[in-house]
């Protein structure tokens, strides 16, 4: 009995290998559709194994930089523990006296927690700070602190522990501490100003000099503009940073000309041992101002 078999098309034929032509053409098409998937199969069983060798890194990485993270917050908390309660002799007794002058910025969502600016001016008076500057863009602690009724506490109370929301029950008065307090419009109004009476003054020397052709404003001329209208302010020694951002939010930029600024995280998280270490490492540091 004869087995009747169909031709293939020419474009099959073309595809398959010559030493499968003497087979049926139904199991030579069905050897190519083996090859295809088996190495089809390969490729996914390849491509699974890396995908699992990636993840398998990546969570490996993840696992590091998680214990890493972990260690350096054991290491904080600890150090801010020792350093409140006053084990180091020096975190109690560093002198402050390179630090003349301190400015502290606070984010203005932030600078509605009063009660949370109040124990920073307290735990401030206690380590020994005698003028401070309060900044926030929108001029919310002009409008929310009362310094009429707020009071410090005396630095001879002993010391103020992280999270002792009571340790302002020994009180002096915020004279032993001068605070200035500023917003985004004080540095605004002063550089306006300050370029109005540089026009001014310009304009009166040009009439006595007709011969000058050009116009030169130093820095100079910059800063007795800004002495003149009452903006220029005493610099910075330090500049506290209470937010989330890194940066001055618009502080008067010609009073930080020679400012070490630290960012200090957000307000809430605030610790009395955070600004201790601060005050401590800018008592430590030397300024080179050049020549």
């Amino acid at each position: 009995r004869k087995e009747c078999l169909l031709p293939l098309p020419p474009l099959v034929l073309s595809l398959l290998p010559l030493q499968t032509l003497d087979k049926p053409w139904y199991m030579r098409l069905a050897n190519e559709f083996a090859r295809t998937f088996d190495s089809l199969f390969h490729r996914i069983q390849s491509s699974m194994i890396l995908k699992f060798i990636l993840g398998l890194f990546w969570h490996l990485l993840h696992i590091a930089v998680s214990l890493v993270h972990i260690w350096s917050y054991v290491i904080q908390q600890l150090r801010c523990y020792i350093i409140s309660s006053g084990l180091f002799a020096k975190y109690r007794n560093f002198s402050l006296s390179r630090l003349r002058y301190l400015a502290v910025i606070v984010d203005s969502q932030e600078a509605k927690h009063t009660a949370k600016i109040k124990q920073l001016l307290s735990w401030l008076s206690a380590i020994g700070v005698k003028h401070v500057a309060l900044y926030d863009a929108e001029g919310v602690l002009k409008k929310s602190i009362d310094f009429g009724q707020t009071r410090l506490r005396d630095r001879s109370a002993g010391t103020c522990l992280d999270g002792d929301v009571n340790c302002v029950t020994s009180l002096c008065n915020y004279e032993e501490m001068s605070i200035e307090l500023l917003s985004f419009t004080d540095g605004k109004e002063g550089i306006a100003k300050a370029a109005s009476f540089l026009c001014s003054d310009y304009l009166k020397n040009d009439s006595d000099d007709c011969g000058r052709t050009e116009t030169l404003f130093t820095e100079a001329n910059m800063t007795k503009a800004l002495k003149a209208v009452g903006y220029y302010g005493p610099e910075p020694d330090l500049l506290l940073v209470y937010g989330p951002a890194r940066c001055h939010l618009g502080f008067p930029p010609w009073r930080l000309r020679y400012t070490e600024i630290m960012h200090m995280g957000p307000l809430k998280s605030m610790k009395y041992s955070a600004i201790v270490k601060a005050l401590y490492d800018f008592s430590k540091k030397y300024q080179n101002y050049g020549s």
